[in-house]
């Protein structure tokens, strides 16, 4: 009998063992590739691409490489550290029960968290129905005309509220009324965002004062509704006031109490935002959440954000597409009205599902029981001798108490429960879907007197009269549409989630090759602790001693993304990377004021940057002024030394990528930032490809002043389909001081709030915790340089058949490479969106389409793929250029051949007359691959321009769907 070899130790403990199951080349793929490109080693490959002057001298300081189940137990000891107390707090904050059905099949279920933002509508059907029952939901329930498909979250929804209505309304006022009965994080993100804009936040301390500002000129006012601290009243008549100075009058407003409330549609509202965080999503102190923004039809052509509306096909069926503004960014620059390029798709689609499963009168009975839960608390209280500060309310009951409110709230948290200090002398109690009748028993022996009677439920079996005044019930009818009335049983739930994600294209189907994307496995063990109580359940405002956990996550990953960037502190507030542009810019803004330079306002932008950097530089006051690329896509250093000479004395920042947009790294980058220091500026390097540098280059080090991270990118956060993200600032040491502040959450700073959450969207932090802590610094570095082999191997084999555009002087590239389809126009009349649309037949979701170049695909592997997945991509654009052949050489005219045709459904193949000039096995394109791996889109190309001059934005009718 043979004996088992001995193994060293080391080898049975295999800590590095996740590493090889995140990067998808193995070492004789790695070989393979490097055959074909050229290269003897990785080695040598990463030393010919990387430009020796900023490679890192030394590694990152990072814990070593542990296995999943070792650092998914480390992050569950540091979760134990959070208390989770039953939070009474409210503030746009509360207690929601995620149905199983949505929790298990959407929130944690890859076929919706690894999808991609439905710039490809044909592959996206699915999501897009569910953004669209989003949006009808919410104009329904505003009673507005027009929703989009979501928004960051409540307080940066109300400061987009603010722009819209400034750059729409009559008024040339430059005033904008807040309530104070607003949340408090939305007043602080208002005046964050006013203030380099040159707006004046106007916030009336009395009911008088709010009456006179009215009266008086601005441009907007923002009302709460309910209030902050509970109360329920009619807007009509500061509505009318508004509109009577040629102004907007916009509404923060709950979508749960708007159920049984009279909406604000009715009352006058322009504007109407908020959150549908109590949809279905936990607190997850602070996010991510769904935000909303609903108008009047008037105001729709400037909404900003993403909105999905209704078009038709090539074969005349009904189908959803993005439309209007969606990544005005990029087109309009400097001019765009928002830098947000994002959305939150991902908890939109659970609230909208929360909202199918439930339906019209689902939500209404969950709306019944929280008021008539708040109106026997509150009466109960009252009989216990405790005054009301107002009596009316929905979920929010304030009462004044004076001399106890210190010891009372000690009770309360003695009892394991949150309530809010209004002030020194009053507390706020909110109710929530999870609130039960032992809930109210426990509140009413906290402020109950020692031997006192207390309250019984008994009194209160047969109802109670809600606090909700009568004149403003609501009256009208809402989610009407049979989605909302259909799906009610699990069964029926499962199925339709089960259709719409069958009619999506995801990363659990095939790779997601988009430049500038980064679309890398969302590993399972990554994403497994977003949901733990711990982390899921707490209350962004819950006192700080309950979020030790979460502090305790925040420091650790900010000193592990301070290794990778090379940058001395870092603010992971910002929900989004548009945010973090935003946060970085107003850092630089703040340095400059601080040092006496405030009037440096010129900001230098390449023509190749992403478009979000100029939107992002207008929206905190700074002049855009663009400078050339040469004709390798290099920024031009003559005409950027021209520029910084010229304003010399007003130069506030440069921005750039790194490595370039056009998918190469820049050799003179250290030069360029020597030069813009020399001039008094400051760069600001965009972090949208940092997965190309963990490791072997740190723009803090090389010269970068600023940056901001992708965390939904390069560490590895879902995309959700279009959201959640998370856009970290990071800065060097004497910019640390301007870095976002929050004094709602107790961040102290030179700079405001930018996210409503101190911690912005704090629950899917965890994910980027467990991949760096199961990489390790060498894991991380494997990382980057597999991903960069992976593109120059793409390039490198598709050279014969589509050029890459631009490459370093060797003919590499850096992680993602730029194909050239342009001549394609002239031979053939093919465009690449053709191929982008010949792609879904192949099974794969296009390159990023002409971007940064128009008629070109910009392609990124990333790490995860595996080499058999990179080839059968390649395969396929190898086919599709033969078909383009085909055409060039007359066997298929230019009008009738299968890209122009693009993508195939199902039933348009398997209709009895075939006239095309190519067969049915061709129109499919499985020829090479199985049948019953075979990915058919749901609809045929759909009609863009249809979409827009028809713009319809609401769940479709019936009578439509079944024609």
């Amino acid at each position: 009998m043979l004996m088992p070899s001995v193994k060293p130790l080391g080898e049975l403990e295999n800590a590095s063992e996740f590493i090889a199951r995140h990067i998808g080349i193995s070492e004789a793929d790695e070989a393979h590739m490097l055959s074909v490109i050229g290269e003897a080693s990785r080695r040598a490959l990463i030393d010919s691409i990387v430009p020796r002057s900023i490679a890192r001298s030394a590694g990152m300081d990072l814990p070593p490489a542990a296995t999943e189940a070792a650092a998914l137990a480390e992050l569950k000891a540091i979760a134990a550290k959070n208390k989770v107390f039953k939070s009474f707090i409210g503030q746009g904050y509360y207690g929601t029960h995620t149905p199983g059905v949505i929790l298990r099949n959407i929130l944690e279920n890859p076929a919706w968290y690894t999808a991609y933002t439905p710039y490809q509508a044909e592959i996206s059907q699915g999501r897009m129905e569910a953004l669209v029952n989003f949006q009808t939901m919410v104009t329904d329930l505003t009673g507005m005309d027009i929703a989009n498909a979501s928004m960051l979250d409540e307080a940066t929804a109300a400061a987009e509220a603010m722009t819209l209505a400034m750059r729409t309304v009559k008024s040339k006022s430059k005033v904008f009324v807040v309530s104070r009965a607003c949340h408090p994080q939305t007043i602080e993100v208002i005046q964050t965002r006013a203030k380099p804009l040159g707006i004046e936040v106007v916030v009336p301390q009395s009911a008088a004062d709010w009456h006179a500002a009215l009266e008086g000129e601005h441009f907007a006012a923002l009302a709460q509704y309910p209030c902050s601290t509970g109360l329920v009243e009619d807007l009509s008549a500061y509505a009318a006031q508004s509109h009577a100075q040629s102004a907007a009058f916009i509404v923060a407003a709950d979508l749960l109490a708007l159920t049984l409330l009279k909406p604000p549609g009715e009352m006058g509202a322009d504007i109407v935002v908020g959150t549908t965080q109590r949809f279905g999503m936990p607190m997850g102190a602070g996010g991510p959440h769904a935000a909303y923004m609903a108008c009047r039809d008037a105001f729709k052509r400037s909404l900003p954000g993403r909105l999905v509306g209704v078009s038709v096909d090539a074969h005349g069926n009904t189908a959803y597409r993005l439309a209007l503004q969606t990544r005005e960014q990029h087109i309009r620059r400097e001019k765009a009205t928002s830098n947000i390029c994002t959305a939150q798709v991902l908890p939109a689609v659970v609230a909208s599902m929360y909202a199918v499963y439930h339906g019209p009168q689902g939500l209404k009975r969950i709306a019944q029981r929280v008021a008539a839960y708040t109106a026997i608390l509150a009466r109960g209280l009252q009989s216990m001798g405790h005054t009301l500060r107002k009596e009316t309310a929905f979920d929010t009951i304030w009462l004044l108490t004076k001399d106890a409110t210190a010891p009372l709230m000690q009770r309360a948290r003695d009892a394991g429960m949150n309530l809010r200090q209004a002030c020194e002398q009053s507390i706020v109690i909110s109710l929530d879907e999870t609130t039960t009748r032992e809930d109210i028993a426990a509140l009413w022996r906290v402020f109950g007197q020692d031997g006192q009677a207390l309250p019984s439920f008994h009194a209160f079996e047969k109802g109670v009269e809600p606090l909700i005044p009568t004149e403003l019930r609501r009256t009208s009818a809402y989610m009407t549409h049979p989605v909302f009335d259909s799906h009610h049983s699990e069964t029926g739930m499962l199925r339709y989630i089960r259709s719409l994600s069958d009619k999506d294209l995801a990363l659990d189907r095939s790779m997601i090759p988009l430049g500038s994307c980064t679309m890398k496995l969302n590993a399972t063990s990554e994403m497994i602790p977003i949901t733990w109580p711990e982390f899921a359940g707490v209350h962004p405002f819950a006192p700080v001693d309950q979020l030790q956990g979460y502090k305790a996550l925040d420091e650790q990953l900010r000193a592990w993304l301070c290794q990778a960037t090379g940058y001395a502190g870092i603010s992971l507030q910002p929900n989004a990377g548009s945010q973090g542009e935003y946060a970085g810019l107003l850092a630089i803004q703040g340095w400059h004021a601080a040092r006496g330079e405030g009037h440096r306002n010129i900001c230098l932008i390449p023509s190749s940057a992403h478009g979000t950097n100029p939107a992002s530089a207008q929206m905190v006051g700074m002049q855009v002024v663009v400078t050339k690329c040469d004709e390798n896509g290099n920024v031009d250093m003559a005409d950027l030394k021209a520029k910084c000479e010229q304003h010399s004395a007003n130069l506030a920042a440069v921005m750039i990528t790194y490595p370039s947009t056009h998918g190469v790294f820049e050799t003179t980058v250290k030069e360029l930032c020597a030069l813009v220091h020399q001039h008094g500026g400051r760069v600001y390097v965009d972090g949208a490809n940092m997965n190309a540098l963990v490791g072997v280059a740190a723009p803090g080090e090389f010269g970068g002043d600023v940056s901001h991270l992708n965390l939904h990118k390069t560490f590895c956060i879902p995309h959700g389909g279009g959201g959640p993200g998370v856009g970290p600032v990071c800065v060097v040491e004497d910019l640390v001081p301007f870095l976002p502040g929050h004094a709602t959450g107790g961040i102290q700073s030179g700079v405001g709030a930018v996210s409503a959450a101190p911690l912005g969207n704090a629950a899917v932090l965890p994910i980027s915790w467990m991949y760096i802590r199961m990489m390790g610094a060498e894991g991380l570095k494997h990382a980057t340089e597999a991903a960069i082999l992976s593109a120059n191997y793409i390039s490198k084999r598709l050279a014969d058949h589509y050029p890459t555009l631009y490459a370093s002087a060797n003919g590499h590239v850096a992680h993602e490479c730029i194909l050239d389809l342009r001549s394609f126009k002239d031979t053939s009349g093919v465009m690449a969106e053709d191929v982008a649309k010949r792609l879904m037949d192949y099974g794969f979701h296009a390159p990023t389409l002409s971007f940064p170049v128009a008629n070109t695909l910009m392609v990124e592997p990333t790490e995860s793929e595996t080499l058999e997945e990179l080839d059968r991509f390649i395969d396929a654009m190898i086919a599709i250029r033969n078909e383009i052949r085909q055409i060039e050489n007359g066997s298929w005219p230019q009008d009738d051949n299968p890209l122009k045709n693009a993508p195939h459904t199902a039933a348009s193949v398997l209709k009895g007359e075939w006239s095309h000039p190519y067969s049915r096995e061709v129109a499919v394109a499985t020829k090479g691959h199985a049948v019953n791996t075979k990915y058919w889109p749901s609809v045929g190309r759909v009609d863009n321009v249809y979409g827009d001059r028809n713009l319809f934005c609401s769940c479709v009718p019936v009578s439509e769907l079944a024609d």
